[in-house]
């Protein structure tokens, strides 16, 4: 009677089962979830702020706000940046915009309050001139010593032998010949 019978705790019996389906119906469920929470950590755009008066006022509000770096965030740029103050710049910006101000007087105005920093692309000048031109002129330089150092390298492999003394020649043929014996020649 019992030798056909499977056991509860044994493999293959119905509470093995139960858990192989519990197991299952959860990887089911956490599989159909798993896209949500990809959805719920991706950052979304930042929204217009409350005013805005037209598309053509977003898109300049935009262009000038990309080139602002968020000073919270710091590898943001303005336009990019879901903080508080980049939606206070943004708003700032959007003001000084309708009050006829250019890209260039916004800019300016930006630099006075929290420095140079706040540019993403620092101006062309001054001690900055060196950081644009540094990595090129390194760039250079190096590309000369690998030209310089390919070259002399390459000419010591042509060069001729030394010129051979002539006593020392004549000493390795009389020793050569010495060697060979008589039946040499």
């Amino acid at each position: 009677m019992g030798l056909h019978r499977r056991r509860p705790g044994r493999p293959g019996g119905t509470a093995t089962r139960r858990r192989g389906r519990w197991a299952l119906a959860l990887l089911a469920c956490l599989s159909l979830l798993m896209p949500l929470t990809i959805l719920a950590e991706a950052p979304s755009p930042p929204k217009a702020e409350a005013g805005s008066s037209s598309p053509d006022m977003d898109d300049r509000v935009r262009d000038v706000a990309s080139e602002l770096r968020c000073v919270v965030c710091q590898n943001l740029s303005v336009a990019d940046s879901p903080s508080d103050l980049a939606k206070e710049m943004r708003n700032l910006i959007r003001e000084l915009l309708q009050q006829g101000k250019s890209r260039e007087e916004i800019k300016a105005y930006f630099v006075s309050r929290y420095g140079e920093f706040v540019l993403l692309e620092p101006p062309k000048r001054g001690f900055n001139l060196l950081v644009w031109g540094l990595p090129f002129a390194a760039l250079l330089v190096g590309a000369g010593g690998v030209y310089l150092v390919a070259k002399r390298w390459t000419e010591r492999g042509h060069q001729a032998a030394p010129p051979l003394d002539p006593a020392y020649a004549e000493r390795v043929r009389r020793e050569l010949k010495e060697r060979e014996g008589p039946s040499g020649s």
